[in-house]
């Protein structure tokens, strides 16, 4: 018997299965899931470039979906746009937050690094030097740095990321890093 309601649920439309899935048709969503999930992990994959928060951001995604497929509107786009931008959108905030959990300084005595308290303290001291320069940069430029340094993102990925020509980023970066140094007051 189950066999058969998932064939039927097989050889109906997308928007047919989202609007079982807003009646609470958990049968639709495995069979949306089934169509559209490698995609949806490629997808994620290529924003957060790493297996286990992409499959996290997929099954966010798929949540959501489950959640608000009674906003679902035909009118407006496909249902399998609808759906990538639900996990798109969950790639980018994992990207986000996992960018902001690393940007997060340590907790004091957090890192045992084995030193003097002086040189904990100048560490600490550069450490909030840095932050203070970065949050005086330009946005486009300081966005760059932190992607690039923190997501750990080339230049490349960087322009794809940003929708930007490769130049362009690359500039961002010089320029960044060449006030970043006047803030700092290093030598070039």
């Amino acid at each position: 018997m189950l066999g058969s309601v998932t064939a039927s649920r097989n050889s109906l439309s997308d928007d047919a299965l989202l609007a079982l899935v807003a009646r609470g048709d958990d049968d639709a969503l495995a069979a949306l899931y089934d169509r559209y999930g490698r995609l949806a992990y490629a997808v994620a994959l290529r924003v957060v470039r790493d297996t286990g928060l992409a499959q996290d951001a997929v099954q966010e995604a798929f949540l959501a979906a489950w959640r608000t497929a009674a906003s679902f509107d035909p009118a407006r786009g496909t249902a399998a746009t609808w759906l990538l931008t639900l996990v798109h959108r969950r790639a980018v905030d994992i990207v986000r937050r996992e960018q902001r959990r690393r940007g997060e300084p340590l907790p004091d005595g957090a890192a045992d690094t084995g030193g003097s308290a002086d040189e904990d303290a100048l560490v600490r001291d550069r450490r909030r030097a840095v932050q203070e320069a970065l949050a005086r940069l330009p946005p486009d430029q300081r966005r760059a740095l932190e992607l690039a340094y923190y997501g750990g993102l080339s230049q490349s990925e960087l322009a794809e990321r940003l929708g930007l020509p490769l130049g362009t980023v690359k500039s961002r970066m010089f320029a960044a890093l060449a006030r970043l140094r006047d803030l700092l007051g290093e030598p070039p």
